[in-house]
């Protein structure tokens, strides 16, 4: 099974966070730095104060396919790191889909290919 491309150490997110630029809305905030990688990686951090560690772990699946299923749209060589705010516990799939969607958007992340097929639509 192929390893999936995440931020894990503790230098690696602080490094985004103090060297990248961040958007946020109600549900997420997110950081994003070029890596000089071919890939994208993600890393995701969420608070205790959003809820236990069910929740936190449940939100945190949900963010790890988002980002497998929308990766091919976006550029590639960059390091995410989405910050988790506290509605987003109560918050469905596609509301989550549709904030990680729109803050890469407003990242100029999504690829040129995939902003031409948008527009013909």
């Amino acid at each position: 099974m192929k390893r999936f491309p995440s931020i894990k150490k503790n230098t690696e997110f602080s490094t985004v966070y103090k060297k990248g630029r961040s958007l946020s809305c109600d549900l997420l905030v997110m950081y994003i730095l070029e890596n000089g990688l071919d890939e994208n990686r993600l890393g995701i951090s969420v608070s205790k104060r959003v809820g236990n560690s069910v929740v936190r772990h449940g939100i945190s699946r949900k963010m790890r396919e988002i980002f497998r299923l929308n990766n091919a749209n976006l550029k590639t060589g960059f390091d995410i790191v989405t910050v988790i705010r506290m509605p987003a516990k109560d918050a469905e799939y596609r509301r989550l889909n549709d904030a990680y969607m729109r803050l890469a958007g407003r990242h100029n992340l999504i690829a040129e290919s995939d902003e031409k097929n948008q527009e013909s639509k």
